[in-house]
């Protein structure tokens, strides 16, 4: 069995009236791949907002790590250094720097005001570069300006930020939005390497994206989950083909 890494239980939360979500429960193994998927306003963007302390819910429980830490009693930063990272639909990048210089600087390392002033970059940090730079696929674009890179480009470039930080979980808010297919191909190449070594939750509504990764999808509805499997199972379910994809 896999270790549980994040447990959300019994999450509520409403915006004027409006139930976001709808006591929402479920977990994320340690090294798992789970894609979340439904229709507009079906609650993932809200979900992930309240796991990274954007939104606090009403009620429920948002546990994380095997010391099972309440992330509802933490601010966004804490959040973060726990070892929660998010990377959101639109790619934010430094685009007047580098690619190296966007990984140096999102390297996870001591960021207290004397350490950050006395900051020399050595050979294991450049090491590190290098290789966050082969896994993403940005090799030949190390020492190109950001800005200069395509749309997929610099999503792979925020992922790699953000697995510089070395997150135990991490959330992707529709990764191959506006991307080409063989921009999408790659993607889930680099998505499915780093489940290997971290959870990974992909918000996503391109099925052939979600087919590829080749996951556990949960199906959320009105706030809550309306049903959960492989991909085949779930979108077989009469409900989810009446709600979503029958739209």
């Amino acid at each position: 069995m896999m270790n549980t890494l994040l447990e959300v239980s019994g999450v509520s939360v409403s915006f004027d009236g409006f139930k976001a979500i709808n006591n929402l429960s479920f977990q994320i193994g340690e090294g798992e791949l789970r894609a979340v998927i439904g229709p507009n306003g079906a609650g993932k963007t809200t979900f992930m907002d309240i796991v990274t302390g954007k939104t606090r819910p009403d009620e429920g429980r948002v546990i994380f790590g095997e010391k099972s830490v309440n992330l509802l009693k933490m601010s966004e930063a804490k959040i973060a250094q726990a070892g929660v990272g998010r990377k959101f639909q639109r790619p934010t990048v430094f685009e007047d720097q580098t690619v190296f210089a966007n990984l140096i600087m999102a390297l996870k390392k001591d960021r207290s005001p004397l350490k950050v002033l006395f900051y020399r970059q050595d050979s294991d940090d450049k090491s590190k570069v290098e290789a966050l730079a082969e896994q993403i696929g940005l090799t030949e674009s190390l020492y190109r300006t950001s800005g200069e890179l395509s749309h997929g480009q610099k999503q792979w470039l925020e992922i790699g930020m953000l697995l510089a930080q070395e997150p135990r979980l991490l959330l992707v808010d529709e990764p191959a939005a506006g991307m080409t297919l063989a921009e999408r191909e790659h993607t889930t190449d680099i998505l499915k390497e780093a489940a290997k070594t971290r959870a990974v939750v992909v918000v996503e509504h391109d099925m052939e994206f979600v087919r590829r990764l080749e996951c556990k999808v949960t199906v959320l509805h009105e706030g809550s989950v309306l049903a959960e499997g492989s991909l085949d199972h779930v979108t077989a379910n009469q409900d989810v083909i009446d709600v979503y994809l029958g739209r």
